[in-house]
C-alpha cells in the first residue's frame, strides 16, 4: 500500500505527517523535529520531545524516517509533499518539483530568506530518502493569487509590478485549510465576509470573501503587516533609507528586520508570547500592546476591504492558544458586530462570539492541505 509524507520546513523546525493514501488522506503519524541546530528534539504528536543531538534538515529527515518505519508498516512512500513559502509569479497551484521548477524557486530565496532555503533543503533530503517518490510543492502564496490589482500593487512605476514587485501574501496553506473547514461546518459564513487571523511566530491576516482571498496583511515578502516573533511587520521605508545612511549593510538590515525585531526586539525578553504573557516586565506588556494594536488596526482595514464583516477566525499557535490575546483583539469591536464570550474563549470552545458577527477558533492543518495535493497528483 502507498503512503504520503508531508514536510513543512521552517528555519528551526521540520514538521511532518505520514498519511495513508485515499480520497481523503488518513493520518498515520505526525510530529516535528524542533530546535534544529546543536541540540535538536524530535516530538511526536501527544508525546514528550526527545533529544536527537545536532541536526540540520537532512539529519531531521533521517530521524523522521527512523520513527516513521513502524507507522508505515509495509506502506511505501510514493509521494512527498512540501510546503514552499514563495511561488513568485509563476507558481500558484501545486506542482511537481522538477529540477527546472526548483531552479526557479531557488531564485526566490531573497524574497523569503527565513523559509525558502529550508523548504528546498528538505526537498533535497527527501529526494535522497525517496528517489522513486513524486515530489510535490504546495505554495503559501498560492491562495492569494487573483487578488484585485489594487490589493496587489505598490505605488511604484508600473514596470516594477510587471517585473514581479507586488504583494503576494503568505500563510496560504493555512488559509486554504480554514476556508475548507468553514465551507464544511459554517457554509453561511463561508459564503460571506471573513477575516482569518493566522497568529503564530509568523503572523498575518487575510480578508476572505466567498472563499477567495481579496486582501492580505503580508506583501512582497513575509516581513510586512503584523509584528511577529522576530520580524518587524509594517515599516516606513524611510527607516531603511536612514539605516543605510547610517552605514548598515544590506545583510545587517536583513538580520535586524527578520531576526531581531517584532516581539523579541520590542520586549528585549523573548519572541515567545507565552513568556511575554507570564512576564511582569513592562517591556513585555508594551510589546503585547503593540502586537494587539496592529491586529486591531488591520482588522478594521480588512473589514473595509470586504465591505463589512460576518466573522473572524483565530488560528495559529497564538490564535488558537492565547485567550488573553483574542480577548484584547475583540474588546471594543462591537461596532463591527464582534463581541467575545469570554467564558467560551477561556474554555477553548470553537465558537466564542456573542455578537452579530461570528468569532471562531479553528486549529489549522497545513500538512493535510499538502497531503490532499499529493493524493490528487498521484491519482491524476
Amino acid at each position: 500500500m502507498s503512503a504520503i509524507l508531508t514536510l513543512n520546513a521552517g528555519s528551526s523546525s521540520l514538521k511532518f505527517g505520514i498519511y495513508h493514501t485515499g480520497e481523503e488522506p488518513e493520518l498515520l503519524l505526525s510530529g516535528q523535529v524542533e530546535n534544529l541546530g546543536p541540540v535538536a528534539r524530535l516530538k511526536l504528536s501527544g508525546q514528550q520531545p526527545t533529544d536527537i543531538g545536532p541536526a540540520d534538515h537532512a539529519v531531521a529527515v533521517r530521524a523522521i524516517l527512523d520513527v516513521a518505519t513502524p507507522a508505515l508498516a509495509g506502506h511505501v512512500v510514493t509521494g512527498v509533499g512540501h510546503r514552499i513559502v514563495h511561488g513568485g509569479k509563476a507558481f500558484g497551484e501545486p506542482v511537481e518539483l522538477t529540477e527546472a521548477v526548483v531552479e526557479q524557486l531557488a531564485a526566490l530565496v531573497p524574497l523569503a530568506p527565513l523559509h525558502q532555503p529550508h523548504n528546498l533543503a528538505a526537498l533535497r533530503a527527501a529526494q535522497v530518502a525517496f528517489p522513486g517518490a513524486v515530489q510535490i510543492g504546495c505554495f503559501d502564496t498560492g491562495f492569494h493569487r487573483g487578488h484585485p490589482f489594487v490589493n496587489d500593487t505598490f505605488g511604484l512605476p508600473r514596470r516594477f509590478y510587471d517585473e514581479g514587485v507586488r504583494r503576494y501574501g503568505f500563510h496560504g496553506l493555512s488559509y486554504d485549510f480554514i476556508s475548507g473547514v468553514l465551507a464544511r461546518d459554517w457554509p453561511d459564513l463561508a459564503r460571506g465576509r471573513t477575516v482569518i487571523c493566522h497568529l503564530g511566530n509568523g503572523a498575518s491576516m487575510c480578508a476572505v470573501k466567498a472563499g477567495r482571498s481579496v486582501g492580505s496583511s503580508m506583501g512582497f515578502s513575509a516581513l510586512d503587516g503584523l509584528p511577529m516573533g522576530t520580524r518587524c511587520g509594517q515599516l516606513d521605508p524611510g527607516v531603511l533609507l536612514y539605516l543605510l545612511d547610517q552605514g548598515m549593510t544590506g545583510q545587517q538590515i536583513a538580520d535586524l528586520l527578520y531576526k531581531e525585531s517584532g516581539l523579541k526586539g520590542l520586549s528585549e525578553i523573548s519572541h515567545d508570547m507565552r513568556t511575554l504573557l507570564a512576564s511582569e516586565d513592562p517591556r513585555a506588556a508594551q510589546a503585547i500592546d503593540y502586537y494587539v494594536f496592529r491586529i486591531r488596526r488591520e482588522l478594521g482595514g480588512m473589514a473595509a476591504v470586504l465591505g463589512g464583516l460576518d466573522g473572524v477566525v483565530f488560528t495559529g499557535g497564538i490564535g488558537e492558544n492565547a485567550a488573553p490575546i483574542r480577548a484584547r483583539v475583540i474588546d471594543g469591536m462591537d461596532f463591527l458586530g464582534l463581541t467575545l464570550d469570554a467564558a467560551a474563549s477561556d474554555a477553548g470552545a470553537v465558537s466564542i462570539g456573542a455578537g452579530a458577527a461570528k468569532v471562531l477558533v479553528i486549529p489549522t492543518d497545513e500538512e493535510r492541505v499538502i497531503a490532499r495535493a499529493v493524493a490528487s497528483a498521484l491519482t491524476a
